[in-house]
């Protein structure tokens, strides 16, 4: 029997479901749910200062930034509610963005579904 080479599966488009700050929304619960749109089409997340940052600049995420070489030098990026939200989840935004930068937005989008979540976890 003859065996042909397969793909890996696609992941929904990486780039569609990477949030401007770096999670996968793709892997999140709320998003999973359907109770969430993520990031890019949810209108309701007009407070969320990287989104509005990102979407001005014309930018898919802060990997794309050239104001910033490390995103967490940017307070939109680093502020009270990212630090909040990285303690609670023990995300490491910062290191999905570097992610992003190496591999790309479907390579990140893939390895972060195979992982089964929507961040880099802190070490």
């Amino acid at each position: 029997m003859e065996q042909k080479n397969v793909d890996p599966p696609k992941v929904e488009a990486g780039k569609n479901l990477t949030a401007y700050c770096g999670l996968y929304c793709g892997e999140c619960g709320k998003y999973k749910k359907g109770k969430c749109p993520g990031c890019q089409k949810n209108e309701k997340a007009s407070w969320c200062t990287v989104r509005k940052c990102c979407m001005e600049n014309g930018k898919l995420s802060c990997a794309d930034c050239t104001v910033f070489a490390n995103a967490s030098e940017c307070k939109k990026f680093n502020n009270i509610f990212s630090k909040l939200f990285g303690f609670i989840f023990g995300s490491d935004r910062q290191a999905s963005i570097d992610m992003i930068k190496e591999k790309g937005y479907d390579a990140y989008a893939q390895e972060m579904t195979r992982r089964g979540t929507h961040c880099v976890k802190k070490k």
